[in-house]
C-alpha cells in the first residue's frame, strides 16, 4: 500500500513528467474505479495539468480553470493494491476491460500518459473527477498532516487526546492523523518501542513524544529516501528501507530478536517482542479463531 512518502513522491514525478501537458482523454477499464459521474471523464478533455497534489494519500491532478465546468481536479486514492504505471508511448487505441489489473487510463496529447492500476482481489482503488477536493469524502474527514510544519508535539497531543483503540489503530486512522499506514506505523512503533497494542489512553507524556518523534521521524527518513525516484522505483524503496514491516522471522536489526507477526483477516503486522513487548510474544488473533 503506497503511504505518504511514496504518493509524496508520485507527486514530484508526475509532476515533473505531466505539468503543462494537456488530456487526449480519460479511459475507464474498470467502471467500478470511477466514483462520480458530474463531471464526466469527457470533460477532462483538452483540460492542461496545472500541477499534483498531495492530500494524505490522495493524489490530487488539477487543471487549469478553463471551459464551462470551472477548475477541476481528478483525485486518487491508490488504497492498498493500486499504483501508477507512467509510459512515454501508450499503446494506441482505447483500452478495454478485461481481467488485468488495468483501471484507468489518462492519455495526454503526443502519446505519453499513464495507467492507474490494481492488483489483487480488494478492489477499493477509487476515482473522483470533482470540482473541489473537499467534495472527496475521504479528504474531507483527513486529520492533520504529520509532515506539517505546523504539526508539533502539541498537535500530535491533541489528535490523540481521548482516542479509542489500540495505538496501532489509532495510528492508520486518517481522520486522527492523514498518511500513515500499515508498514509505517510498524516502523514508528519499532522506534518509539511500544506494542501495537498498548490502549493510546494508557500512553503516558513521556511515551506520547517518543511516537511523536518515532512517526515525524520515520516518515522524514522515507520521504528522503524517496525523493527524486521514479514510479517504478519506489516500491522497491520502501520495502528495501523497512526495519521490521514485512520481515517476519528475520533479525531484529536494533536487538537481533526474530521479528514477529499478528495476522488479521486481509493484512497482518511486525514487531520485535524485546524492543516492543517486553519479550513476549503477542498472540496471532487469526490462528486463535481458528484454534476456538
Amino acid at each position: 500500500m503506497p503511504e505518504l512518502p511514496e504518493v509524496d513522491a508520485l507527486c514530484q514525478f508526475l509532476s515533473e513528467k505531466a505539468s503543462g501537458s494537456a488530456i487526449d482523454r480519460v479511459e475507464v477499464v474498470s467502471f467500478a474505479v470511477l466514483k462520480t459521474f458530474d463531471p464526466s471523464p469527457d470533460a477532462l478533455r483538452g483540460r492542461v495539468i496545472a500541477g499534483v497534489g498531495r492530500h494524505g494519500k490522495f493524489l490530487d491532478f488539477s487543471f487549469a480553470p478553463e471551459g464551462v465546468d470551472g477548475p477541476l481536479h481528478l483525485v486518487l486514492h491508490l488504497a492498498r493494491g493500486g499504483w501508477i504505471r507512467w509510459n512515454d508511448a501508450l499503446p494506441p487505441g482505447r483500452a478495454k476491460p478485461s481481467k488485468g489489473p488495468l483501471a484507468l487510463r489518462v492519455r495526454l496529447n503526443g502519446g505519453g500518459g499513464f495507467d492507474v492500476t490494481e492488483m489483487g482481489t480488494e478492489k477499493r482503488l477509487a476515482a473522483y473527477i470533482v470540482r473541489d477536493p473537499n467534495e472527496v469524502e475521504g479528504i474531507a474527514r483527513l486529520g492533520p498532516d504529520p509532515l506539517d510544519p505546523s504539526f508539533d508535539l502539541a498537535a500530535f497531543r491533541t489528535a490523540m487526546t481521548g482516542q479509542p483503540g489500540n495505538v496501532k489503530k489509532v495510528l492508520t486512522d486518517q481522520e486522527v492523523i492523514a498518511g500513515v499506514g500499515n508498514a509505517y506505523s510498524d516502523e514508528a512503533l519499532h522506534v518509539a518501542k511500544l506494542s501495537p497494542f498498548k490502549p493510546v489512553s494508557n500512553l503516558t507524556g513521556e511515551e506520547i513524544e517518543r511516537l511523536y518523534d518515532a512517526v515525524v521521524g520515520v516518515l522524514s527518513d522515507a520521504m528522503k529516501r524517496s525523493t527524486g525516484l521514479p514510479a517504478k522505483g519506489l516500491k522497491a524503496e520502501k520495502k528495501e528501507g523497512l526495519r521490521v514491516h514485512g520481515r517476519t522471522g528475520q533479525p531484529c536489526p536494533v536487538c537481533g530478536d526474530t521479528v514477529r507477526e499478528v495476522s488479521f483477516a486481509t493484512k497482518s503486522l511486525q514487531y520485535c517482542p524485546t524492543c516492543q513487548t517486553g519479550g513476549k510474544p503477542l498472540a496471532d488473533r487469526r490462528l486463535a479463531r481458528l484454534l476456538k
